[in-house]
């Protein structure tokens, strides 16, 4: 299994944009290419499913199965492009907490203080130009024609109590695809694979490994 920061995320370095999720996707096909993986299961979640979504549409030879995870074809992107007004002028941790109170239910938050403490720092420490230039392509997006393309096996999971990207779009994602599996956990909010983890990861295990195909 191979992780990756995505530009402007983690460890990786933050070009100066605007970028395109092609360009995001472009850095998936060139980081396969250095494993020398000519085909994979991907899994994303949010913005990462959205990568997945359009790789899976324009390069459907590189994809074995998809899971799409808490994530959209569309957004309403004024909501994102306000915030990357604000990470611009004032930095990412102003708004950190309100972030992260989106990413867990109220009540997994106030057990696990630690978690939503670490989540915070991640956010204020993220490079504020690539966190807006990443919500810019969050607020771009269109993928409602890219679903019909998607041929890939595909697992999309959905979280009941997201406030970020609720059911309805998830459900919308596994109506567009031909054959795609919808999962709905409860309770769970935009990042449910933080709070329902064994569901979650039990989910993708089964759906990477519907064909013998991870053995």
């Amino acid at each position: 299994m191979v992780t990756y920061d995505g530009r402007g995320h983690g460890k990786s370095p933050a070009p100066a944009g605007p970028y395109t999720l092609d360009d995001l996707v472009d850095d998936v096909v060139a980081l396969l290419d250095r494993l020398g993986a000519e085909r994979a299961h991907v899994a994303g979640v949010s913005l990462g499913g959205m990568v997945g979504m359009r790789l899976a549409a324009r390069e459907p030879a590189r994809i074995h199965r998809l899971a799409v995870l808490f994530s959209s074809a569309k957004v309403d992107p004024q909501g994102f492009h306000d915030r990357a007004a604000q990470a611009r002028e004032g930095g990412t941790a102003q708004f950190a907490p309100a972030v992260v109170s989106r990413w867990l239910t109220p009540e997994h938050a106030a057990q696990h203080p630690d978690l939503v403490a670490r989540l915070e720092r991640m956010v204020a420490g993220a490079d504020d130009e690539g966190y807006a230039a990443c919500c810019e392509v969050v607020g771009g997006i269109d993928l409602r024609e890219d679903l019909g393309r998607i041929s890939a096996p595909t697992l999309v999971v959905s979280a009941a109590e997201d406030p970020a990207l609720p059911p309805p779009h998830q459900e919308f994602i596994a109506a567009g695809i031909a054959g795609a599996e919808l999962r709905t956990v409860s309770p769970g909010a935009h990042l449910a694979n933080l709070e329902r983890t064994l569901e979650v990861t039990g989910a993708l295990l089964g759906h990477f490994d519907a064909d013998g195909s991870t053995r």
